[in-house]
């Protein structure tokens, strides 16, 4: 059940330009906490007042039941961000959490594909993670637009797995896309994880389904309220089994979908 707290930030530091990596302690929300899930927040500092009003989501990068913490990247995009950035250790945050709904890793998949781009790279570190601790076979993709834009790469060079980064301006791994690598793949692919920029994981979409491999992915919504109730996170996806489409809020059936279910081209 989600909780709505105040605490105070243990740190934050800038790791790239514009990207932000921020530490909280919230035991009361961490020890519910599940991978791919998501919390919305708001600044409570004197200086910031009501201004900007609406919270902002913001998904889950590490979660440590052990200490109590979770640690929380994001990318300065608007005014909201911008306030969220100056914030220091000892400033305080009014914490909504945890919300929606997260990865899924079903015990017949043994071969897996992660294709992360740019500061959708971030909700997959946990699901990486795990997927090693249960000795699944992973190759991960990350794409970026430039090599100090690949977040966490440091962590993901940590584990056994296949790891391909692409970059817009060649500074690291291929130069281009992300999905360029997947026609490049050998090996039969069991399932699919993905969270970026609509346009890669409209690309990864159809090569899904050419290639008749299931999977989910995390979209990146705007969202007003986190509960359901403002409607401003609906997407579009297919109904199952059926033809047509229907809406779902991001916030509460999402943010992690079947891949091959969103429409992504509307």
């Amino acid at each position: 059940m989600a909780q709505r707290v105040i605490k105070e930030i243990i740190d934050q530091q800038k790791i790239g330009p514009g990207y932000f990596k921020l530490v909280i302690k919230v035991p009361e929300i961490v020890a519910q906490a599940k991978i791919g899930q998501f919390v919305h927040i708001k600044w409570v500092a004197e200086d910031s007042g009501a201004d900007p009003l609406l919270r902002r989501p913001i998904s889950l990068n590490r979660i440590n039941p052990a200490e109590g913490t979770m640690t929380l990247v994001y990318r300065v995009v608007g005014r909201g961000t911008k306030v969220l950035s100056k914030l220091t250790a000892g400033d305080k945050l009014d914490i909504m959490g945890p919300l929606g709904t997260g990865f899924s890793i079903s015990e017949d998949t043994n071969r897996v594909l992660v294709i992360g781009g740019g500061v959708g790279i971030a909700p997959l570190y946990p699901l990486v993670n795990e997927l090693v601790k249960q000795n699944k076979e992973v190759i991960l993709l990350l794409g970026a637009e430039s090599a100090e834009e690949v977040i966490d790469l440091s962590s993901f060079e940590e584990f056994d797995l296949e790891l391909k980064v692409a970059t817009m301006d060649g500074s690291l791994g291929r130069e281009g896309f992300v999905t360029d690598y997947l026609a490049e793949l050998e090996q039969e692919i069991d399932y699919i994880y993905t969270c970026g920029p609509m346009p890669m994981m409209k690309v990864i979409r159809d090569w899904a389904i050419d290639s008749n491999v299931a999977g989910q992915a995390s979209l990146e919504e705007r969202m007003g309220c986190g509960t359901g109730a403002c409607l401003s996170c609906v997407c579009q996806v297919k109904i199952d089994g059926k033809d047509g489409w229907t809406y779902k809020k991001a916030c509460t059936a999402g943010p992690v979908f079947p891949l091959r279910e969103v429409i992504f081209d509307e």
